[in-house]
């Protein structure tokens, strides 16, 4: 479990996360919804250890992020945004690294690199500099290393950036794939990715947490039922007052 009290990230004047908690249990995938500066990768980073907050506390399966940074790390699997590589390595090189760094040998080793390369496609360009290859193909070798040890938690950060369509059906197909045993906490703007993957949503603006329900029952308070209408009038008045009443969203939808 993943476990959120009272987080919060200052800089000067300026707070990015402010006093949020919220938890989320094995088999949830938690859709992280917000416009641009809504605190969304500040609050990744901040579970995932990359980040220090200015107070409030993460645990991951039990253990304290600041507290036991090691234990806590080694039962997470980060994509972060742009999925940053080691740009001059060959894939194949880099996911031995990776495989490396996180302590596989043997035969788990084997398995858990030809598992990753299958789900991801990545047979045709493992000899291909990673500085070379496309955007999606990119994300993709992210995506590998994130997976690569089957960790308990994946903290995504837009995960289909970059993709084409085809790619991102089969990484949601993956992600749904995954959601049975797993955490999964995924950050997008594509809110239709929410509907394809999510059993839960929580809005965030201004570093506030707005709103956090099903994607469905997001969706029931437009009379529409579209989740984007529910989202611009949650959103667009975040700023200094409080969330978007039923009858706000009711008006926005007939706007």
């Amino acid at each position: 479990m993943i476990e959120i009290s009272h987080l919060t990230k200052r800089y000067g004047d300026f707070t990015a996360v402010n006093d949020i908690s919220f938890e989320v249990r094995p088999g949830e995938v938690l859709g992280f919804l917000g416009p641009n500066g809504a605190g969304k990768s500040t609050t990744m980073k901040m579970i995932t250890g990359f980040l220090a907050p200015t107070s409030g506390t993460v645990r991951v399966c039990g253990h304290d992020v600041q507290a036991e940074p090691l234990a806590a790390k080694a039962r997470l699997g980060y994509l972060p945004e742009g999925a940053p590589c080691y740009a001059e390595m060959t894939v194949r090189g880099f996911l031995e690294f990776i495989a490396d760094v996180r302590g596989l040998r043997g035969e788990r080793r084997r398995s858990r690199l030809d598992d990753v390369i299958g789900r991801l496609a990545l047979e045709g360009v493992l000899e291909q500099v990673i500085e070379t290859l496309s955007k999606g193909f990119k994300r993709r070798v992210g995506l590998a290393m994130a997976l690569l040890d089957d960790p308990d938690v994946l903290i995504l950060d837009e995960p289909t950036d970059g993709l084409d369509p085809n790619q991102k059906h089969q990484v949601r197909t993956l992600i749904n794939a995954m959601a049975r045993d797993k955490i999964i906490v995924i950050s997008t703007h594509i809110l239709e990715e929410v509907d394809a993957v999510c059993n839960r949503a929580i809005i965030i603006a201004d570093g506030r947490i707005l709103a956090d329900d099903t994607p469905q029952a997001l969706a029931a308070r437009s009379p529409s039922g579209r989740l984007d209408e529910v989202f611009r009038s949650i959103t667009q008045g975040a700023r200094g007052t409080p969330p978007a009443t039923d009858a706000a969203l009711e008006a926005a939808a007939h706007a």
